[in-house]
């Protein structure tokens, strides 16, 4: 973020003086996804930033501060060139349990969690920030991946500003790698949000940053929230802070309404962040955060609706250095040690107000492959996400004939497990399936997908099956909620596939399959709607995207390894519409 602006003055010379050594992740497998997924954060919280490089304890400055959600900056790797991923870009703080991961159990214990954040300005300037400094878009991934899965987390932040605002090709490698994550996350049962940190004018994003989401959506990856610098505008004019925060935020929310279309106003300021820098920032007087200013800005965020409230940076929150700007480790300005923090805490979980009672519900692993007659088991895990823990029931449902799945339990109270059982019987024709795992509790419910292949030959194996959708049913297609066969609009024939993409899915079709390894294979297809994608993954990864108002023929090259597993997919993109597709064939 911009606010490294004072913080480069400060890690200059660190910058220059860390290790270059490290050891690269290897390409785009990943980390091995841990047994329990992360409990998403809630829809509104605080997390101020953490400088990570100080020595500082989060688990002691979050229990004394009261901001039980830390933003920690900053992850970026040690040198130009290289795809490793560091704490600050030293090579002595890897990402491991050692560093951070004990302090982020201990806030966990007491409801918390922590939002790593990559790049930074001083990231961002120097060529270290990962998607500039790493050229391979699997590393990319895998480092994200390794973060994600080291420290448990559910949210990652990409602050990008500076020259990686004029890095096209990072910016492309970014969001590529991004929906790699989410791929993989939505294959193992997690919950992954990314939010973009990005610099701003009063009236919103510059073209540059609103660059950067154009991409994402090109790219298929969905941003969760934008976070605007909204302290720092290198105008040279005066600034009311508060209000220019409104106005600044305001004219994001616009820009997001064209990139998404169909989604509400409220999910709209739901995708919106502020951080403020308290006191004095590192451009001067002319841009003081003051305590009233922090009531305004508070006061409006809640009644918005906004996600994120942050500020840069919690150890600044104190006024030891009256006078002093852009100090890293006091405000500048008179205060009550503390004080932005205890005026902000109060936003996590919807601001004033009672405290619902909620929960989360996750499967894990996320998917299992098994021959007919074969069982596969999971674990459902619910958590309590805010308020009191409630009793909660779970009941499976889209188990395809042949198949059954039980939860033992089948009722658990939010914190406690229950045990997925799905056992195929030995005619359940070979596919991929998704299982969906529902937890009800009086007029809250939440659901998560379990995906089940079943191998063998025909269905799913070998050539790709129903592609013309004549059959009338999906089956072996597996879809998300909503997805079917229709008989309008088609391309050929009488039927035709329907993915629904909604606010909160992309409506995925998929069908798994096996081709023979080491070959190169073209998919194409007929499709139809806005954003829709038609792609391979899993031993080839491959996709190509369009728009049509009619059926549009859409075509894309892609080469098996060393197994021939494919999944192929059919899917649109949030809030742009149903999307169709038609006569999809798999060819050597």
């Amino acid at each position: 973020m911009r606010c490294p602006r004072a913080l480069g003055t400060v890690l200059s010379a660190l910058a220059t003086t860390v290790a270059s050594a490290g050891l690269v992740l290897g390409s785009g497998a990943g980390a091995q996804a841990a047994p329990a997924a992360a409990t998403p954060l809630p829809a509104h919280v605080f997390a101020p930033y953490f400088e990570a490089w100080n020595g500082d304890s989060p688990a002691a400055l979050s229990q004394a501060s009261g901001a039980k959600y830390l933003t920690m900056a900053f992850i970026q790797t040690e040198a130009r060139g290289s795809c490793t991923p560091y704490w600050n870009g030293d090579s002595s703080t890897p990402i491991a349990q050692s560093e951070f991961g004990a302090d982020f159990t201990t806030m966990r214990s007491r409801g918390g969690d922590v939002i790593p954040s990559f790049g930074g300005y001083t990231a961002d300037n120097g060529g270290t920030e990962i998607a500039d400094s790493c050229t391979n878009v699997d590393s990319i991934a895998a480092a994200y991946e390794k973060v994600i899965t080291t420290y448990d987390v559910s949210r990652l932040d990409m602050d990008i500003e500076d020259n990686s605002l004029e890095n096209s090709a990072g910016i492309d490698r970014r969001n590529k790698a991004i929906k790699k994550v989410q791929d993989w996350a939505a294959a193992n049962g997690r919950s992954v949000q990314i939010s973009y940190t990005l610099p701003t004018t009063t009236s919103g994003l510059a073209d540059s940053g609103l660059a950067v989401l154009e991409n994402a959506v090109s790219n298929g990856a969905k941003v969760d929230v934008v976070n605007l610098m909204t302290f720092d505008y290198y105008d040279g004019a005066s600034h009311n802070m508060a209000q220019d925060t409104q106005t600044a935020i305001t004219g994001l929310k616009g820009q997001l309404a064209d990139l998404y279309p169909l989604k509400s106003d409220a999910q709209l300021w739901g995708m919106t962040g502020v951080i403020e820098m308290p006191g004095i920032d590192d451009y001067g007087p002319a841009e003081t955060f003051t305590t009233a200013d922090a009531t305004s800005v508070y006061d409006w965020a809640v009644s918005k609706g906004l996600s994120t409230l942050s500020f840069w940076a919690l150890q600044r929150d104190n006024g030891g250095c009256p006078g002093t700007g852009g100090s890293d480790t006091c405000s500048g300005i008179a205060q009550d040690t503390w004080y932005f923090s205890h005026t902000f805490a109060p936003f996590t979980g919807g601001g004033t107000g009672p405290v619902t009672d909620d929960y989360s519900v996750a499967v894990a692993p996320g998917s299992a492959t098994v021959a007919p007659g074969g069982t596969a088991t999971a674990t459902v895990n619910t958590a309590v996400t805010s308020g009191s823990a409630k009793t909660v029931a779970l009941t499976t449902s889209g188990a395809p004939a042949g198949v059954t799945a039980t939860l033992s339990p089948s009722s658990v109270t939010a914190g406690e497990a229950s045990k997925l059982t799905v056992v195929t019987s030995a005619s359940t024709a070979p596919g991929t399936y998704k299982i969906n795992v529902t937890g009800a509790s009086g007029s809250l419910s939440h659901a998560v997908t379990f995906t089940l292949t079943v191998s063998g030959p025909g269905g799913g194996t070998g050539a790709l099956v129903n592609g013309d959708f004549e059959t009338g049913s999906l089956s072996p297609w597996t879809c998300d909620a909503g997805g079917a066969v229709v008989s309008t609009p088609v391309h050929g024939g009488s039927h035709a596939l329907a993915a629904a993409a909604t606010a909160s899915q992309t409506g995925e079709c998929a069908q798994t399959l096996t081709l023979s390894p080491n070959t190169k294979y073209t998919l194409s297809g007929w499709v139809q709607g806005n954003y829709g994608y038609l792609g391979v993954r899993g031993d080839a990864t491959a996709s190509v995207w369009g728009s049509s108002s009619g059926y549009a023929k859409q075509s894309v090259a892609f080469t098996t390894g060393s197994t021939g597993t494919v999944t192929v997919y059919l899917h649109g993109w949030y809030a742009q519409g149903t999307v169709y597709g038609d006569d999809i064939s798999v060819t050597s």
